[in-house]
């Protein structure tokens, strides 16, 4: 099992969001995201800090089979692209182990519904 990180605009949200259903991937949490990069959009008054630059994102987390891997990366790269600064990251770690709470169901089998 894989996680994919993946750090997008969010006026690529909704699009992404459709393709990954398309290719039945139904499952998945995101997050408000704030960081800095090679793309300054805007300042912001933190902490006291006006000049402190910053770029909203939101960050997609993503448990797939190995076998859903890089269908779900290619989505990603696909329908999270530009060409313009700012994009994003796609980041991939092992995953060693999933439960479902309900049905304590773990491993690959903890991912999907069975029909």
């Amino acid at each position: 099992m894989k996680k994919i990180e993946a750090i997008i605009r969010r006026s690529k949200f909704d699009e992404i969001k459709a393709a990954l259903h398309d290719i039945d991937i139904d499952f998945f949490t995101y997050s408000e995201t704030i960081g800095v990069g090679n793309e300054r959009k805007r300042k912001a008054v933190l902490r006291g800090n006006s000049d402190t630059e910053f770029i909203s994102r939101l960050t997609l987390s993503i448990v797939v089979r190995d076998i859903n891997l890089r269908k779900t990366v290619d989505c990603l790269l696909d329908h999270a692209y530009t060409g313009d600064i700012g994009d994003g990251k796609i980041f991939v770690y092992d995953v060693e182990e999933s439960y479902r709470i309900r049905t304590r169901e773990s491993g690959d089998e903890s991912l999907y519904m069975k029909e």
